[in-house]
């Protein structure tokens, strides 16, 4: 018998022996064929989470450690549980998947099939404007603001006159008189009373508690300023004020009333910009997004989830058909959150050092296991890893790539890159964009926009990826550039860690397409997205063993035998 085995879900029925054979049989042709008609044999026991399956060991009935996950579901790859991919997902994938779907079950071949994986033609790492050189922290944060409107008036000054008339009046704020109606470009500042402020909370003069978090921090008191460089005015009229933010450069058309507010009539913001023509390739070639890993959590779901969607990736699962579709995969971008929250030992700076003298960080495993799961990849795709929010880079954006030190294996790969977060490349002539997600969060909490699709598309739409930095996101103090403005408009457009899937295609005013994407969080979903550069089709794929209706069936009239 082996020493190794599954433990799943199973009732009264935990800790008998069952042939892996009989499981295969009722397992509705979720096994891979290799496996089948072999008398192997696992230990069944109850797990925490429904479907789960884990390694366990049988001579000390003890969990195995996360650092072994990968290397214990590689012995067990005979019975692992083939990933659900929707049909509408696989017939984007690939054809070939349902038309060799009988190689599943079938005896193994004398030849084993070889498909080799599509090379990258063109790749050009376009993130130098975010990598920080010598770092200098002693500058004002008005040197970015000032930069960022510098940069972004003659645009806006632009698409006024577009939009409203070329004979429009572009004023600065000194020299506006009242009744004149005119057009202002300025930087936003939105006055939020429930705002977190450190003035607030460290107050003892007046004895206030800290404020409790919250999803949300719009109020309906909140009230818009514009600024530019000598002066700022109350706005006021038809615009959204609950919905934008503050570090919003746009251009209002209005004039100022006898209270020496300005009463804004319309308003435009920088749009798409320009953008170079697409490189179609000849064949469907794909580019994997993923993100939120969340390794060192406690969700074993997700770790099966992530060694699933690794061995579909590099093509040691599944039938013939879908290793060659596996082999359009030409690369793998990682967008952040690698580590789960958990991970993050805050506490550990507060307490006596004699606590915390002989233990060891929580992320330590998680790296290891994080650098075998990219040793797996990078010896079989390119891989791009972003860090993220849990990530151990620093805090504020622009995030700097992980130090390659903590992947002493996966390193050996030229394949493997360490990136930036925000991240671009030119990907096969199709020019990537994207972010591990803290942009978009941040917006979500001080803006009334719900949806993180609706977000990103704002965000290119005013021309800016992160404008919330440096008021309530942190950044690096800038001085001569700002280089979350869009120099040119990307191809595909995504970010991280969104609680679902979603994209779409948008069109800016040049023609510009777009595909926006909201990657979701793998820790939670279990699903990836797709993104085919021959035509920018993007759909998710999932990676689960077992759904609640086969936990069901199984857990239900599963055959023991011994």
């Amino acid at each position: 018998m082996r020493g190794y085995g599954l433990r799943f879900r199973g009732g009264a029925r935990a800790w008998r022996a069952v042939s892996c054979q009989k499981l295969a049989r009722r397992a509705r042709g979720l096994v891979s064929g290799s496996g089948v008609g072999r008398q192997w044999f696992c230990w069944v026991r109850p797990g925490p989470a429904r479907g789960l399956c884990y390694p366990w060991n049988l001579r000390s009935r003890a969990p195995a450690g996360q650092h072994e996950l990968g290397a214990r579901l590689a012995q067990l790859s005979r019975v692992v549980p083939k990933p659900k991919i929707s049909p509408r997902t696989l017939a984007m994938f690939s054809e070939q998947a349902s038309k060799r779907a009988h190689t599943l079950l079938s005896p193994p071949s004398t030849e084993s099939s070889t498909f080799a994986r599509v090379p990258v033609t063109t790749y050009t790492n376009s993130s130098q404007p975010f990598r920080l050189g010598e770092r200098s922290f002693s500058r004002q944060y008005a040197h970015i603001y000032a930069t960022r409107l510098i940069h972004m008036t003659p645009l806006l000054v632009k698409r006024a006159r577009q939009r409203w008339s070329s004979e429009v009046s572009v004023r600065k704020l000194c020299e506006l008189q009242p009744g004149e109606k005119c057009c202002v470009v300025g930087t936003l500042f939105k006055s939020m009373q429930l705002q977190p402020s450190i003035l607030r909370e460290i107050s003892e003069e007046h004895n206030l508690l800290p404020q409790p978090p919250r999803s949300k921090y719009i109020h309906p008191d909140d009230e818009l300023i514009l600024e530019d460089e000598l002066q700022r005015i109350k706005l006021e009229g038809t615009i959204d004020v609950s919905k934008l933010v503050t570090g919003i450069v746009l251009a209002v058309l209005g004039s100022v009333q006898d209270d020496g507010k300005f009463l804004v009539e319309d308003h435009c913001f920088a749009d798409l910009p320009p953008q170079k023509p697409m490189t179609v390739p000849d064949a469907d070639r794909f580019v994997l997004l993923v993100s939120g890993l969340g390794l060192g959590g406690c969700s074993g779901e997700s770790l099966l989830g992530t060694q699933l969607m690794v061995d579909v990736v590099t093509g040691q699962l599944g039938d013939e058909g879908e290793q060659s579709s596996a082999a359009h995969i030409s690369r793998v971008i990682l967008a952040g959150n690698l580590l789960s929250q958990n991970t993050q030992s805050r506490d550990s700076i507060s307490k006596a050092k004699y606590l915390t003298k002989k233990t060891q960080a929580a992320s330590v495993e998680a790296i290891k296991m994080l650098d075998e799961i990219l040793l797996q990849l990078s010896a079989s795709v390119p891989v791009d890893v972003m860090p993220g929010e849990f990530d151990p880079t620093n805090y504020t954006l622009p995030q700097q790539p992980l130090h390659p030190c903590m992947f002493p294996l996966a390193t050996a790969y030229s394949t493997l890159q360490l990136v930036t977060n925000p991240y671009q490349a030119t990907i096969d002539g199709v020019r990537f964009l994207g972010t591990s997600g803290q942009n978009v969060s941040d917006i979500f909490r001080y803006s009334s926009m719900e949806d993180h699709l609706e977000i990103l598309e704002w965000t290119l739409r005013v021309g800016h990826i992160s404008p919330t930095a440096p008021d309530t996101l942190g950044c690096y103090p800038f001085y001569k550039t700002d280089p979350f403005i869009f120099p040119e408009c990307p191809h595909v457009y995504f970010c991280g860690n969104t609680p679902n899937f979603r994209s779409k295609i948008i069109r800016g005013p040049e023609e510009q397409t777009v595909l926006l994407v909201a990657v979701p969080n793998f820790s939670t979903t279990q699903t990836a997205c797709l993104v085919n550069l021959r035509n920018l089709a993007c759909q998710p794929i999932s990676f689960s063993g077992f759904s609640a209706e086969d936990d069901d069936d199984l857990g239900g009239s599963l055959d023991m035998g011994s």
